[in-house]
């Protein structure tokens, strides 16, 4: 009896075809093609044609003659001479005659030529000569004697997949003919996975901001409960509460140049703690909406807060002056992030845009538009010139100054309302739906997934991560969750290369360009 085969969708052919075909290869990938000698000198021959055939046969002076002869023979062993009966001050094989030098009138004295042997072609045609003005007036001719060594010689002394020649004058490489590199996947760092350590309970409402107080000794939370917490970071206790906002805090930053804490909130209110006297000292009035974001200037007296009014507006803190108002996002501004280097100022917004703003001129210096959807997280990396930005798309890295594309790390499929990175290269994506991401910051392999359950007493649903934090010791990752708690998370230091392999597989699709 005959067995019926099993049906698969064309689709489900084609990747296993795929699949095959790259498990076939993977072992060769980037691999150098093996070079054949005779089809190279072929190519290389009609390379020189096609690049040199205007300076082929180039004057040669005598009294360099005698010198590139001697070089000659010191390198290659073998001694190309011209024919010694000729005495004429150049060997070319042109029809039309040439004058010694620019500027110089052609005479029957100055045009003297002859037809060169052979063997004074093969070595001396397209040697510069010594004297200066002849270097000037031939700056584009490349010495024969490393063509031919390059193209196929005896002599060569470098494999073919070397730069191919050398332009005389400077030294420089012809791009024309240089190989290629090979494209190569960079393998992963292996970072030990995270876990968690201890569960913060104390507030009452959703905990939608974190900041660590610059001693790394505690650090503040705000919540969806109007207060804002002070923890002892070691214990994990409470040690003070403000209360003064209104509606949720959706921001905190502490200076690390003046004992203050700064906050913002739905209620459109900025305010200015002072930490010594626990009291509200200043207040920034102007948003005409939520205020969704805030961050210091690491060097100057400068805060930026960002709105759901579509504005970021710089503060002097000081002089609660509003210093620029920085407009031109669409549609409300939910991230903000400072740096000491241009550009000073970056937002990520829900109209899907970052934009990188000129703080002196309080203008846009350049506008990213490769996400397709609300950018709600922004992250500066604290060594490189680089930074991520996420959205429900894709996490996408960036580089300094202009913003160029670097790469997406795509796997996250959910609301990313939070990003960390550490100095490690780790980092840390936090979603809508409670789950937390690990990258690796290079090659943006994804090492870890955590899912941590729900305090006890909370609804499934309420599992989302709305903030995340490294400590400044960059060995506890805080975050801060929709079940009311705050979550520290700490390497796990039993954790080894072999009991938590390095599970990397290069992409057999082409990763996106956007």
């Amino acid at each position: 009896m005959v067995e019926d085969v099993q049906k698969h969708s064309v689709h489900t052919l084609v990747f296993r075809s795929l699949k095959r075909t790259h498990d076939m290869f993977v072992a060769d990938h980037a691999k150098a093609v093996a070079i054949d000698e005779e089809s190279h000198k072929l190519k290389m021959a009609a390379k020189i044609r096609a690049d040199y055939s205007a300076v082929l046969h180039m004057p040669v002076l005598k009294e360099g003659k005698e010198k590139i002869l001697h070089q000659t023979d010191d390198q290659y062993g073998q001694c190309f001479s011209a024919n010694p009966g000729q005495d004429s001050d150049y060997v070319i094989t042109g029809t039309h005659p040439y004058p010694s030098g620019p500027g110089i009138a052609l005479t029957a004295d100055t045009q003297m030529q002859k037809m060169p042997s052979d063997t004074g072609v093969q070595s001396m045609a397209l040697a510069l000569p010594l004297s200066q003005a002849r270097q000037d007036a031939s700056r584009t001719a490349a010495s024969m004697a490393d063509i031919h060594r390059h193209a196929g010689s005896a002599e060569r002394s470098q494999p073919p997949g070397h730069a191919l020649s050398y332009l005389e004058a400077g030294g420089t490489k012809n791009s024309s003919l240089m190989a290629k590199k090979a494209p190569t996947m960079p393998k992963p760092q292996w970072h030990p996975p995270w876990k968690l350590y201890r569960v913060i309970s104390g507030h009452l409402g959703w905990v939608r901001s974190i900041a660590v107080e610059p001693g790394n000794q505690w650090f503040v939370t705000g919540s969806g409960d109007r207060t804002i917490k002070i923890w002892d970071l070691a214990s994990g206790k409470l040690k003070l509460s403000l209360t003064g906002h209104i509606s949720t805090v959706r921001g905190v930053a502490i200076s690390s140049r003046s004992p203050y804490l700064f906050s913002c909130g739905e209620d459109k209110q900025v305010k200015c703690w002072d930490l010594e006297y626990n009291k509200v000292i200043r207040h920034y009035h102007g948003h005409l909406s939520a205020v969704y974001g805030i961050d210091l200037h690491p060097t100057i007296d400068v805060l930026v807060t960002c709105s759901r009014d579509s504005t970021a507006r710089v503060w002097d803190i000081r002089s609660k002056a509003n210093v620029h108002t920085l407009s031109g996002h669409t549609n409300a501004v939910a991230t903000v992030k400072c740096q000491s280097a241009e550009p000073q100022i970056i937002t990520g917004s829900h109209d899907t845009t970052i934009r990188l703003w000129d703080l002196v001129a309080g203008k846009t210096r350049a506008t990213l538009t490769n996400h397709k959807k609300s950018v709600r997280a922004v992250v500066l990396h604290p060594r490189q010139y680089t930074f991520a930005s996420g959205s429900p798309d894709n996490i996408k890295q960036w580089r300094f100054p202009d913003g160029n594309f670097i790469q997406n790390l795509s796997g996250h499929n959910a609301i990313i309302n939070t990003l960390a990175v550490n100095s490690d290269g780790v980092l840390v994506s936090g979603a809508d739906n409670g789950t937390i991401h690990m990258w690796d910051w290079r090659t943006g392999y994804n090492f870890q997934r955590i899912h941590a359950a729900v305090q006890p007493g909370s609804l499934d649903s309420e599992s989302g991560i709305f903030a995340c934090m490294f400590d400044h010791s960059e060995s506890r990752l805080i975050t801060a969750e929709a079940d009311k708690t705050i979550k520290v998370y700490r390497e796990d230091d039993t954790a080894t290369e072999e009991s938590h392999p390095v599970n990397w597989k290069p992409e057999i699709i082409k990763r996106k360009r956007f």
